[in-house]
């Protein structure tokens, strides 16, 4: 009886032990996103459709162990039904977006195929809402409506201008690693040479009196008084 290799659950497929998906910007955008809002087949089914209204970063469906990322596809839905913003609300938070976004330009041609906008989870509601190490990368298509969009056909097709199917965002979610502090060796030496010179000036200015000598003199005094004395004992009488 033959045993098949365990697989590793990523979304909607199973990828063999030591298989990762580490897409570029330009393969999330033309070869996943632009499929998906034209209605295209996919290169593979592992990006799987989530509603993030309804979770939050760490309790999305599936296993999402510490260091992993999370792709999924999401519908944008207007915030006000006559307003461009986007709904952002989640579970228990809300994403809110940072900087200015990122144009994706497909290699080769030098054209924009896409942009990718950086948001940050925040936690509670405003004004009391605070900001979480969870991060996503949204990706759209470069176009207010996307319907300028040519998706590349076959020599035979007949087929122009496709319309797409819906409002389709791809998102990368991950949670965000605080570096380690990392100590310079110049700064190590610098302290060291800081130490050293503390140090002296403290023995400079607090002197450790010898036991021999007698309190209230300095140590040149007695040397002095030394001197003195020699010189008494050696004149002749």
């Amino acid at each position: 009886m033959s045993h098949k290799p365990s697989l590793v659950r990523f979304g909607a497929l199973r990828l063999p032990p030591g298989f990762r998906f580490h897409p570029t910007d330009e393969d999330l955008v033309v070869q996943y996103l632009k499929r998906k809002v034209f209605s295209c087949p996919l290169p593979a089914s592992i990006i799987p459709e989530i509603d993030l209204g309804k979770y939050n970063p760490w309790n999305l469906p599936g296993a999402l162990t510490e260091g992993d990322e999370r792709y999924c596809f999401n519908r944008r839905e207007a915030k006000y039904p006559k307003g461009k913003r986007s709904n952002r609300a989640a579970s228990s938070g809300y994403w809110k977006a940072r900087g200015k976004d990122k144009q994706i330009v497909a290699s080769g041609c030098n054209q924009v195929v896409g942009m990718r906008r950086v948001l940050v989870f925040y936690r509670g509601k405003p004004p009391t809402s605070s900001p979480t190490d969870w991060m996503m990368h949204e990706y759209r298509l470069a176009g207010s409506d996307g319907r300028s969009l040519i998706y590349p056909q076959r020599k035979n097709s007949t087929h122009g201008l496709m319309v797409p199917s819906q409002d389709w965002v791809l998102c990368r979610i991950f949670k965000r690693r605080r570096a380690a502090k990392v100590v310079d060796e110049e700064d190590i030496i610098r302290n060291d040479a800081t130490g050293f010179s503390d140090f002296m000036e403290q023995r400079e200015g607090d002197p450790t009196p010898s036991s021999s000598s007698s309190p209230g003199k300095s140590r040149v005094t007695e040397l002095l008084d030394e001197c003195s004395r020699g010189g008494e004992t050696s004149s002749p009488p």
